[in-house]
């Protein structure tokens, strides 16, 4: 069961991370990678892949709840994180102790949302989804 209610978490990712994280999963765009390019597009600077800002998410929701899987999110990325850029994760449990639905926010210091949405966890069978 979780020990929590709600929680923040604050962050910042890097260029490195943006780079690491662009050859795991192989979308090397130069919006997230080439900051000389990206200087010249409307965000400026490069931007994190949004899978990245889950994946922050989904961690956290694996340390705090070890014998829960992710069983579905539903997530929106209304603003561009840029590299660097200090961001706080929100989590929030809705509906009562045996529901495991959380809110999930990542936002910027100035409140503009990066990543907004719902996961829900389930117990976990030991078999990864």
């Amino acid at each position: 069961m979780t020990t929590f209610d709600s929680i923040e978490e604050r962050f910042r990712l890097s260029q490195h991370d943006f780079n690491q994280f662009a050859d795991l999963s192989g979308d090397h765009n130069p919006i997230h990678v080439d900051p000389d390019y990206s200087a010249s597009t409307r965000f400026g600077a490069t931007v994190s892949h949004g899978m990245l800002l889950f994946t922050v998410l989904r961690g956290s929701l694996q340390r705090r709840c070890p014998d829960y899987q992710l069983a579905e999110q539903r997530l929106m990325f209304p603003s561009p994180a840029y590299a660097g850029e200090p961001l706080t994760l929100h989590l929030e449990r809705n509906g009562d102790d045996s529901d495991m639905v959380f809110s999930a926010r990542i936002v910027k210091d100035d409140g503009d949302v990066c990543l907004e949405g719902q996961c829900t966890l389930e117990p976990s069978t030991g078999n990864a989804r």
